[in-house]
């Protein structure tokens, strides 16, 4: 039809193509909302792809005289014209189109369009993802396809493809309405009917979605887990793995299906870096864990300082001149420049490089000795250098009495065996044999008589000499915890110390535990290879760090974990009394989430900590939350509040310092500054 000369029609009820140019919006329409994009959108893609499917109702427009203007206003399908009117902006069609119409003069425009929106029902969502399903079924239209067709996005069609896919029982329990959508959404993770059916099953009271998916992914492995992160979506899937994918919240990257073939993978990979930490560094040997083997029971060496070759230390002079200088010309900018942003970078990774050259293992325990190539909890690897096992330990050196008394109190004579009574295998007797040449050995009894009356002077002594009692008390301490089986202390004090990654999952994951772990391999670091060299190591400290290795001895004993069945009240207060003492603070060391805390308590304590840290009205408006989400968010309300549970709290009078009495030594970290000071 032409656009020049359109026929103008307004008798009621005659249907005629009227130009797209000639509709306009009725001032009688009862939606007085406009129709959002979207709406827009879904209205142009499905009439770009199918035409117009129910006709427009139009009134035509008269001037003041009553003469037709030759325009006509929309009273049913003003969204349908803004979508074709989207079509001409998009240069698809022309303004002049014509567009089926249905001329109604007779009925009340106002009340027809109210009737078009409020007299109709919707299909079921049901039918609409089981609708979807067959477009993809039959027709053989992907997401993308369907999407342009009806005008939604392809993630749109996805999940209601995925809905349309859920079990045809699930869903008729749908339609009767004994499961909401969320809970649909739920079982729809998973396109196995048998497991969805199973999981429906096992449903007791609780039927929240989170239950539903969290029963459906239980023997799955998430892709946040680190044996997920470690071996990596790529490579897990380009073996075969397939990954379970939940289109309704964010899954952050979905399950791994093949939990079997994921630690395959995983313990592979480990095997992997093992070799090539062999290969690249010369140890003896390399065996792969997933976690950390705290019961391994093997000594371990550590890497000691030793003086950067004039090359290296005029390469970390120049790094670290041209840093401070580069710090220096910025120091006033509020952002750096790309370029010197990353110099910077280069420059620290540089100096960092070189620092680390300041401490090396020995060539000779390298090769005797060997590392656990671990996955950390993040996903990383973890490399643990150093262990010796107890067939590669050094055997002891042959020492040479010439007082005739071996090791032990025990005499050797020149063929190796025991001498007991001046001859070799004979019984020992108190009486003296005035013949006896004197170049023989005195008898057990009268040696374990002498030293028993030495001990008690030594004893004596040292009461009197304070000093020397803490050197000896740290040397004893000290050859037992850095040194395997060295029986080279003269003090019967037994360290004992408690593993605590055993009572705690992932202790030694967080800030504190490798802040302790840095601590123990400083000192250990300095230990004098030789165990009988450690007497005068402890001697040559000043007082300040020999008190912080005695400090650090003690506190490698402490055991304040409360067992289920563990009976020792008296151990408790004495815990009590020692972070008093120390003024112990634990909230720079522990704070309270849904892993480490409120994910683990009932209810009631999550509202209690929140009603004490925060306020009563913060508790009272999360008292509906489901568990997970309640926890959630408790955990950001208490983040900067310093909560901890009683069990974790010291006395407010202890920590402001109330006079009880403090523990010895120096601050942690100014003992290993003092020593390398000393020994410089």
């Amino acid at each position: 039809m032409s656009a020049k000369h359109v026929e103008i029609v307004t008798e009621s009820g005659t249907e005629s193509f009227i130009p797209l140019n000639k509709l306009k919006k009725s001032p009688k329409n009862a939606r007085k909302t406009p129709h959002s994009e979207a709406s827009i959108e879904a209205y142009a893609a499905s009439i770009a792809a199918k035409g117009i499917l129910q006709n427009l109702v139009v009134e035509p427009e008269f001037d003041p005289d009553g003469v037709a203007t030759g325009f006509y206003f929309v009273t049913i399908g003003e969204g349908r014209r803004l979508a074709q009117l989207l079509r001409v902006k998009r240069k698809e069609i022309k303004k002049t189109e014509p567009i089926r119409c249905v001329i109604d003069t007779t009925n009340d425009p106002h009340e027809i369009s109210l009737d078009e929106n409020v007299t109709r029902e919707n299909m079921h969502p049901a039918d609409q993802f089981e609708a979807f399903k067959k477009l993809a079924e039959e027709r053989g239209y992907g997401a993308e396809e369907i999407a342009a067709r009806f005008g939604v996005t392809p993630l749109v069609v996805r999940q209601r493809l995925r809905l349309g896919a859920v079990s045809p029982r699930l869903m008729q329990i749908y339609r009767d309405g004994d499961l909401a959508l969320d809970q649909l959404m739920a079982f729809a993770i998973t396109e196995d009917h048998a497991r969805q059916e199973a999981a429906y099953e096992r449903l007791s009271y609780n039927r929240d979605a989170s239950t539903i998916r969290r029963m459906l992914t239980e023997a799955n492995v998430a892709a946040t887990d680190r044996r997920a992160i470690f071996v990596g979506a790529e490579k897990y899937t380009e073996v075969g793995g397939t990954i379970l994918r939940d289109l309704f919240t964010e899954d952050r990257g979905g399950y791994f299906e093949d939990v079997a073939l994921l630690d395959l993978l995983v313990m592979a990979k480990l095997g992997r870096e093992a070799s090539a930490l062999m290969e690249a560094e010369g140890w003896k040997w390399a065996q792969v864990f997933l976690d950390y083997p705290h019961s391994h029971g093997l000594r371990r060496t550590y890497p000691q300082a030793v003086k950067l070759s004039a090359e290296d230390q005029a390469a970390l002079d120049a790094a670290q001149v041209e840093f401070d200088t580069l710090t220096a010309q910025h120091a006033s900018a509020e952002e750096l420049p790309d370029e010197a942003d990353a110099r910077l970078s280069e420059l620290e990774a540089e100096i960092e490089r070189l620092e680390a050259k300041r401490q090396a293992y020995d060539s000779a325990d390298i090769a005797r000795c060997g590392a656990f190539v671990i996955l950390n909890h993040d996903g990383t690897l973890r490399i643990e250098r150093g262990f010796m096992l107890a067939e590669d330990e050094k055997p002891e050196p042959e020492t040479h009495d010439v007082s005739g008394e071996g090791e032990g109190g025990h005499p050797v004579n020149e063929g190796g065996g025991t001498i007991r009574n001046g001859e070799p295998g004979g019984e020992s007797s108190d009486a003296e044999d005035e013949d006896a040449d004197d170049s023989k050995p005195l008898s057990d009894i009268l040696i374990r008589d002498l030293t028993a009356h030495r001990t008690l002077g030594l004893r004596l002594a040292v009461s009197e000499h304070p000093e020397i009692a803490i050197i000896a008390a740290t040397h004893a301490l000290s050859a037992q915890i850095f040194y395997r089986g060295a029986d080279a202390h003269v003090l019967d004090i037994r360290p004992v110390c408690t593993v605590l990654a055993s009572h705690a999952d992932r202790i030694e994951d967080t800030k504190a535990g490798k802040a302790w772990a840095d601590h123990h391999a400083r000192w250990a670091a300095q230990m004098p290879c030789d165990v009988t060299d450690l007497w005068a190591f402890v001697v040559e400290l000043d007082h300040d760090s020999r008190m912080a290795l005695f400090a650090h001895c003690v506190a490698w004993t402490v055991n304040a974990v409360k067992l289920p069945m563990d009976r020792r009240p008296r151990a408790m207060a004495a815990a009590d009394r020692l972070a008093e003492a120390v003024s112990l603070d634990m909230t720079a060391h522990w704070v309270p989430t849904v892993r480490t805390y409120l994910g683990r308590v009932t209810k009631t304590r999550i509202l209690d900590a929140v009603r004490e840290a925060v306020s009563i009205e913060a508790a009272d408006r999360m008292a509906a939350m489901k568990k997970q989400d309640m926890a959630e968010a408790a955990e950001q309300l208490l983040a900067a509040t310093g909560w901890l549970p009683a069990l974790m709290r010291t006395s407010r009078a202890a920590q402001a310092g109330d006079g009880q009495p403090q523990a010895g030594g120096v601050a942690e970290g100014n003992h290993v500054e003092a020593y390398s000071d000393a020994a410089e």
